[in-house]
């Protein structure tokens, strides 16, 4: 009865990883695919001319989500399949098959997750210098040209840091993708997982988020009424951004740090062990899934673009004066 009971849970949590990640396949790369046609569009270098006929420079926050989406596209196209197909479908991992299986795989995982990431923080911190009150943080701002350079320099410095990923990443006994070096396992576990996934960008996330808000609450606008729906769709964006990182790292840190510290080196998993990790597994993909979803759901100017591009509205290279200013300028995107 233990036997079959355990085989059960097996299955369950193979069939989840079938069902639940290929809905978050088919959701993932539809959202991400529009969030890269509306942050295309967003970021062009282009001059803006608002209401009131003054001239606007366009933020540096779509180029950066721009970047964020499509890593993470990249990221639901292949590490998330070939989670689906090894975890679901239980396609063999062998020592012959160990580069795509393991390593390449999870070396595109955390170097595109860390691009991720880290465009978002960055375009959270763009949108704070540029609320500024105070000139000289304004005049932190990069230009466009520069912000292209630091987005090229983030993306190369994550492709190296995560090498000894793809180094140690193997093929264990037990057809699972376990690190064999014991060292860097440790250094794995609270620095890129914890603290790279977890704590850095939500708590960088969380505090110039509130004070993006606070200095856009004393800003005199020209009409009141659009302060007090850029202050909503601001706050909303920030908070579900923030619950969305906290969904895909946290149950991916917890399970990870009680898998190396209660789980026997090179050991098989249990059925409910192995339903624990799957479910992890899976809410590690959350952000990049759910990130349009956020967008659409909390911000009234990005429906309206979605909304647009569906129904072919949009002709690129022509901008009406008093029509596109309000996207770009009520987010500062």
């Amino acid at each position: 009865m233990i036997i079959y009971e355990n085989d059960k849970v097996e299955q369950i949590a193979h069939l989840m990883t079938i069902v639940i990640g290929i809905s978050m396949y088919i959701f993932g790369l539809i959202g991400n695919i529009l969030n890269i046609s509306v942050f295309a569009i967003w970021s062009r270098s282009r001059k803006q001319i608002n209401e009131f006929q003054s001239p606007i420079r366009v933020s540096n926050s779509s180029l950066y989500l721009l970047t964020s989406s499509c890593a993470n596209f990249l990221l639901i196209l292949y590490p998330l399949l070939t989670r689906i197909i090894f975890d679901g479908f239980q396609y063999s991992k062998t020592p012959m098959n160990e580069f795509y299986t393991c390593k390449l795989r999870f070396y595109a995982l955390h170097t595109l997750d860390s691009i991720s990431l880290m465009c978002i923080c960055m375009a959270t911190l763009d949108r704070y210098l540029i609320s500024s009150r105070k000139v000289h943080l304004r005049q932190l701002s990069p230009t466009l040209h520069r912000t292209k350079q630091i987005i090229v320099i983030f993306i190369v410095l994550n492709c190296f840091h995560n090498i000894p990923v793809g180094i140690y990443y193997k093929v264990s006994d037990f057809d699972e993708c376990i690190i064999s070096s014991p060292i860097y396992i440790y250094y794995y576990l609270w620095i890129v997982q914890i603290f790279l996934h977890g704590i850095f960008p939500m708590s960088f996330l969380s505090f110039f988020g509130i004070l993006t808000y606070k200095q856009l609450k004393l800003f005199a606008y020209p009409n009141r009424q659009l302060n007090i729906n850029i202050d909503k769709q601001i706050s909303r964006m920030l908070l579900l951004s923030c619950l969305s990182i906290s969904i895909s790292s946290i149950p991916y840190s917890v399970q990870y740090v009680y898998s190396v510290f209660y789980t026997e080196f090179n050991e098989r998993l249990t059925s409910y062990k192995l339903l624990v990790y799957y479910i992890s597994v899976l809410s590690f993909f959350s952000n990049a899934v759910l990130n349009f979803y956020i967008f659409l759901i909390s911000t009234p100017n990005f429906r309206q673009q979605v909304k647009k591009l569906c129904f072919g509205q949009i002709r690129f290279g022509r901008y009406p004066n008093n029509r596109v200013n309000i996207i770009g300028s009520a987010l500062n995107l």
